[in-house]
């Protein structure tokens, strides 16, 4: 594999467990300390260790008359070898930082000011998955948190109309997977085990909602419904 498309698996790798984090939810504390043992290891893989060739041509500096001292060289070897160190880890710092950052866009409902990131990296995950199989799971994961977030809406005092266009999103998200799981994996289990798993979550919001939402969520759990009967 090739270091470009490890470097996109690892992308993927990491953006899929933060989308998967619970709404209003943090990082597991191993996630954490991966990330973090991979940042240092990347900075640290580009110091350069002492070699024979440098040591040599230290020694070749400091032999004889008008050539710098051991001390000197040294100093100079340092110094030269900490400028990297120091770019490396004002990366790992930047990296560290845009994490943080993913970590509270991994949190936003609808309304927030980081929402619109959220969505952008839940596309480009999907589009980025080649495996049918796969990205109809991302969708389905996409229609679940559609729902959650349908549920933080309606315990906040000013949801508007933002609870309908997610509904909306959430049934748009549901028909994409379920239609290509379909195709991937015909009679697969997992069509009904996502039906019955968001029809416990859709169907208590009914009485929260306003008259035309109802009418929304009503026509997706007749939907999803259908996905369960047998065939």
């Amino acid at each position: 594999m090739s270091s470009a498309r490890e470097r996109r698996e690892r992308v993927l790798m990491h953006l899929d467990e933060l989308r998967r984090l619970p709404i209003g939810g943090l990082p597991e504390p191993a996630f954490k300390e991966r990330l973090r043992a991979e940042l240092l290891s990347g900075a640290l893989a580009t110091a350069e260790p002492d070699t024979p060739g440098r040591l040599a041509e230290d020694a070749l500096r400091t032999a004889g008359p008008g050539r710098e001292t051991a001390v000197e060289a040294r100093g100079r070897r340092r110094r030269s070898r900490g400028r990297p160190l120091l770019s490396q880890l004002a990366t790992v710092g930047l990296v560290a930082a845009l994490m943080v950052s993913s970590f509270a866009t991994y949190r936003a409902v609808p309304g927030d000011s980081l929402y619109p990131l959220k969505r952008a990296a839940e596309s480009t995950l999907v589009r980025l998955t080649s495996d049918d199989a796969e990205r109809a799971a991302r969708e389905l994961d996409s229609a679940k948190t559609r729902a959650k977030e349908v549920a933080t809406l309606l315990g906040s005092s000013n949801n508007g109309p933002l609870v309908g266009k997610t509904l909306k999103d959430m049934e748009e998200s549901t028909r994409a997977g379920i239609s290509r799981l379909k195709r991937a994996e015909p009679r697969s289990p997992k069509i009904k085990k996502f039906a019955r798993d968001q029809k416990k979550v859709v169907e208590p919001m009914i009485e929260q909602l306003n008259e035309a939402e109802q009418v929304q969520a009503q026509g997706y759990l007749s939907y999803i419904e259908g996905l369960v009967a047998p065939e």
